[in-house]
């Protein structure tokens, strides 16, 4: 099969749609397949963190992106607030596609592959671009008939649902990033495959420091760290936030004390914590908690308040034995609870093992007549597969 040239499209709010990214960068080295460009979806809210820039050397170019719109307090996701402020940057967002479109049109990539970012459903809806497509997230988990919602909050449900396909309209494969294993539905664009985890993770060695790792998507939780630290200072805590305060004026670490300190995004550090944590403490994060079942650590979720999608998350994954869920940072419900965490982790790390097989064979099934035509691909799949 002739060499294929790929754009990623990626979602900028939070760490996992950008560490999924980075995971599949190394997929495509192996089978002939290369990155030329990088979009990336951001606000005026969040930066795009300087270990993600780094694990590329191609162009990253963020664009505008419709996003979440948070309290004052920059805890609280206010769904009324964000269709309003969304509404009101669509000049932006029509810029955007611009970008998207004179960069499709520059690289004319073979395949984009869209982490979550809705400006790409806009622009399939607009532009019908020639290349394939490819939609990769957990939240595709959320289309297949077998996923079991909490019960109740039928309207957040539903818009979750929709703006969900939104994200993955003419797309070719829709690739939903799954806890489990569930069967094949009758939607053959659907797939279901496991986290794509990166390989540092089966690499690290795991120990335990005597420190609880906590990771806050949102830094108006810092405040609710800080009091629960007046409370027990005697625990060790290390915290990861997007804080500009603790980038800009502590330089990537505030020592709060000789138990607290919070750091900036640093992916190979986080991960280095984590491997030598006693447990974790997050704002129900998918891939974190997926890294976390890896390393056999207990985990505490706590979704960010008006964030349907990490309340499911949350739920999803107390029931298959990843830890608890919280609506507080109530870090000495986790502490109560770690002696009894008894999940078994084998099982778990099997099916994290298959990712990248099946996210290699469903690139190579959107070319099935080159696959058809060149004998040495077809055997490379089988080996895969075997």
């Amino acid at each position: 099969m002739e060499k294929k040239t790929v754009m990623l499209a990626v979602q900028g709010e939070g760490r996992g749609h950008m560490t999924q990214a980075i995971a599949v960068q190394e997929m495509l080295r192996k089978i002939n397949m290369e990155v030329c460009c990088v979009i990336v979806g951001s606000s005026s809210r969040r930066e795009i963190p300087d270990f993600f820039r780094q694990k590329f050397d191609v162009p990253v170019v963020s664009v505008h992106s419709p996003n979440f719109a948070t309290s004052a307090n920059n805890k609280s996701i206010l769904i009324g607030k964000t269709i309003w402020k969304n509404c009101l940057q669509l000049g932006k967002y029509r810029q955007s596609l611009g970008i998207i479109h004179k960069l499709v049109r520059f690289h004319k990539p073979d395949i984009i592959i869209n982490f979550y970012e809705p400006l790409i459903g806009l622009y399939g809806l607009f532009y019908r671009p020639d290349c394939k497509i490819v939609s990769i997230a957990h939240q595709y988990i959320y289309l297949h008939n077998r996923f079991r919602f909490p019960a109740g909050n039928w309207l957040q449900r539903q818009a979750l649902i929709q703006y969900t396909r939104f994200t993955a309209m003419y797309a070719d494969k829709i690739l939903a990033i799954s806890l489990y294993a569930l069967p094949v539905v009758e939607n053959k664009k659907l797939l279901t495959i496991p986290p794509i985890l990166r390989k540092e993770i089966s690499l690290l060695e795991t120990g335990d420091a005597n420190y609880i790792l906590v990771y806050l998507v949102n830094s108006g939780y810092m405040n609710e760290i800080l009091h629960w630290h007046q409370n027990y200072p005697d625990q060790k805590l290390h915290c990861f936030t997007d804080s500009k305060k603790v980038k800009n004026q502590y330089a990537g670490e505030w020592k709060v004390d000789e138990t607290l300190s919070f750091h900036s995004l640093d992916d190979r550090k986080f991960l280095e914590m984590m491997a030598n944590c006693s447990a974790m403490a997050s704002t129900a994060g998918f891939e974190s908690v997926c890294e976390a079942m890896c390393l056999g650590k207990p985990v505490m979720m706590v979704p960010v308040e008006g964030h349907f999608e990490q309340y499911c998350n949350a739920r999803d994954a107390q029931q298959v034995g990843a830890g608890i869920h919280s609506r507080q940072f109530r870090l000495e419900k986790l502490i109560q609870y770690m002696p009894f965490h008894t999940q078994k982790h084998e099982g778990f790390r099997q099916w994290v093992s298959e990712a990248e097989q099946q996210v290699v064979n469903a690139l190579y099934a959107l070319f099935p007549d080159e696959i058809n035509a060149d004998p040495e691909t077809r055997l490379k799949i089988l080996q895969r597969a075997g």
